[in-house]
This record gives C-alpha cells, sequence and structure tokens, in this order.
C-alpha cells in the first residue's frame, strides 16, 4: 500500500507540474479602446495616413509610413489614461532621403523599432524591379547609419525569388534589446503555399538578427492559419503584418486576412501568441522547409477583433499593420497600442485606426 501510496503521489504531482507549466504559457488579451484619426489629414505638409509599423520609445511613439515615392516617420505623443487613448499629438515627420542608400534601393517600409539614438526599420523591398528586402538603421534625422546582412534566400539573387510586395513585413526588438526578430508577411516560394479557405500548409520565417555583427543567428518557422471565410472575389490572403516579442521567446502575432469585394467588412485580425521551445527548429540554414521536417513555434489563437466588432466605428476593423508595448496600466498589467494602414484611401473608405489592449497572464 505504501508503494501504491508514494506512485499515486509522483504521478499525480507530475501531472499537476505539467498543468502548471502548460497554464504558463497562457495569456489573454482584453479591449480596451479605440481613436480614429479623420482621414486625410495634413501634418507639415504630409497626408498622415499609410501608417504601417509603430515602436514606443521614450514616451513618444514613433510611426513609419509605406509611401515609397514619400518614405518618412512620424514622431507622436499618443495620451492614454484609465484604459482610454485620449488625444494623439503629431510632434515631426521625419523624410529618407539625399542618401546613395535610400536611392539605390526601394524603401517600402512596413516596420519600425527605436533605441539607442537609432531608428531600424524593414523594407520590402521590390523583388520584380530586382531591389532586395532591407533591415537598416538611421539616426533620428533619418540619416543612413548602416544595414544588416539579410540571409540568402531572402534576396532577388536567391533561386527561387522571393514572392514580390511578400517579404519583411514585421520587426520586433528582442526583448533583452540585444537584437531584432523580422518576419516575412507569407512563405518564401521554397517553403510552402498561400494559406487557402480552410487549408493551409504556409511556413513563414521568423528571424532573429543580433545587433553587434549584424546578422541573423537563429530563426524559426510559424505556421499561418488557414483563411476562415468563404472566398470573395478575386484576393483572398491571410498573412503576418507584424510581430511583438513581449517577454523573452514569446511574441503576439498579428495574422490578417483581407478578402477584396467586401469593402469596409474586407479584414479578418487575429493576434496570435506564439513561443518558442526547446524542441523548435531553428531554420535559419534549411533552404527548403517543404522538403525538411521541422517543429515549427507554438501558437495559440488569443484574440480575434471579430468579436468586439460591435465596439468599433461603424463596426470596422481595417487593415493592422503595427503593434507595440505601450505604456504600464494602473493595474500594473502591460498594455499594446496597434495601428492600421488605410493605404492613403486609395481603395476606397478605410481608418487610420489605433487600438490599446491590455495584456493579462
Amino acid at each position: 500500500m505504501t508503494r501504491l501510496y508514494l506512485l499515486f503521489f509522483m504521478l499525480t504531482n507530475f501531472i499537476s507540474c505539467v498543468q502548471i507549466h502548460k497554464k504558463s504559457q497562457k495569456i489573454e488579451l482584453v479591449f480596451l479602446d479605440e481613436y480614429v484619426l479623420p482621414a486625410n489629414q495634413i501634418f507639415n505638409n504630409t497626408k498622415i495616413g499609410g501608417l504601417s509599423g509603430i515602436d514606443f520609445f521614450d514616451g513618444n511613439y514613433y510611426l513609419v509610413v509605406d509611401d515609397s515615392k514619400l518614405p518618412r516617420y512620424y514622431k507622436t505623443i499618443i495620451e492614454i489614461k484609465k484604459k482610454a487613448i485620449i488625444h494623439i499629438d503629431f510632434v515631426e515627420v521625419v523624410f529618407l532621403k539625399d542618401h546613395p542608400y535610400y536611392e539605390n534601393h526601394t524603401l517600402d517600409l512596413e516596420a519600425i523599432v527605436v533605441n539607442n539614438n537609432k531608428i531600424t526599420l524593414v523594407s520590402e523591398g521590390a523583388i520584380n524591379k530586382n531591389k532586395n528586402p532591407l533591415l537598416f538603421s538611421t539616426n533620428y534625422k533619418g540619416e543612413f547609419l548602416f544595414d544588416y546582412e539579410l540571409p540568402p534566400n531572402f534576396l532577388v539573387s536567391h533561386e527561387p525569388k522571393p514572392i514580390h510586395n511578400k517579404t519583411l513585413e514585421g520587426l520586433s526588438h528582442s526583448f533583452d534589446k540585444d537584437g531584432l526578430w523580422s518576419a516575412f508577411e507569407l512563405p518564401l516560394v521554397q517553403d510552402g503555399e498561400e494559406p487557402k479557405y480552410q487549408k493551409a500548409n504556409s511556413p513563414i520565417r521568423i528571424t532573429y538578427f543580433d545587433k553587434k555583427t549584424r546578422k541573423a543567428t537563429k530563426e524559426f518557422a510559424y505556421q499561418l492559419d488557414p483563411i476562415t471565410k468563404p472566398s470573395v472575389g478575386n484576393y483572398n490572403l491571410n498573412g503576418v503584418t507584424d510581430v511583438l516579442e513581449f517577454k523573452p521567446n514569446h511574441f503576439i502575432v498579428i495574422e490578417r486576412t483581407y478578402q477584396s469585394d467586401k469593402g469596409t467588412q474586407g479584414n479578418t485580425i487575429n493576434l496570435f501568441h506564439a513561443w518558442i521551445e526547446k524542441t523548435s527548429t531553428n531554420t535559419l540554414t534549411i533552404n527548403s522547409l517543404k522538403q525538411t521536417d521541422f517543429i515549427p513555434l507554438k501558437k495559440e489563437l488569443v484574440f480575434s477583433f471579430d468579436t468586439i466588432k460591435n465596439k468599433l466605428t461603424e463596426g470596422i476593423i481595417d487593415n493592422i499593420e503595427g503593434i507595440t508595448l505601450g505604456p504600464i496600466l494602473e493595474n500594473g498589467n502591460q498594455s499594446i497600442v496597434l495601428i492600421s494602414d488605410d493605404n492613403f484611401q486609395l481603395f476606397g473608405k478605410q481608418l487610420n485606426q489605433f487600438l490599446l489592449l491590455e495584456i493579462k497572464e
């Protein structure tokens, strides 16, 4: 009996530890507030729009603009009080110009991070014009400082080439600030297919770059979800628009589904918690994920904006492309801020939408 009791105790304790381990991965995201900038606002002779990336640093928010003809970023102040966005002030606009690096590349800017007197940005480049994706840093004046060496399979010289307009899309500080995480929007050709309705074999690459060496040192695959709604029109796409490491080896990932011919209801935005485990495969030296066995990041759906559309302006969730850690809330929990890219209203009515959420662990 003593042995049976001891065995039962050990088994119960083991199961309890496993449950605690599993529970420790869980997070909850809670919607707090929305703020919409009026369309077609002008600041310092520039049209506010195309806001494709955001970062919070030293009390200010930095917003990068997806405008290859006039690449720029804005410095802003977003006043947040009592779990609400009170006001947004645009303080400065900084242009990226007058440097051979900018002139020799295509600046299709998609994400921004800021620290140590540097602005770091990703560009999708222009694959159809043989212009590479980019990861590079500037000073606060927008003057070029240096770039990072991208893996060979990210470049137009690779065969097959990356897909035009579906390359580097997301960027995050590493939690310890020693590196950067980038994320592709869609799989490389040799890795997988674009997600389809109720079907996906679609791993994208989330890559870590060391700030000292300015090179990629590790990488993990993240499996996109299928499109959950029946296809409508000629364009149905699901991909990653940004990624945020909110604690070591743990990410919030934005997946955006866009379906044409749905007007203002064309976007489905889901937020996933993804994390690295000891068994996760480092894919950095793997050329083709289609031809190699690998273990992707674990992931879990933690928030769907479809569930709170009745709380949003005209029931619209727009083209959410940026995420950043916001301030610590009065209850001690971490906030996050997300923004939308309104494409400068070129494709019909869209919103410059700012969203405030709370992380509960």
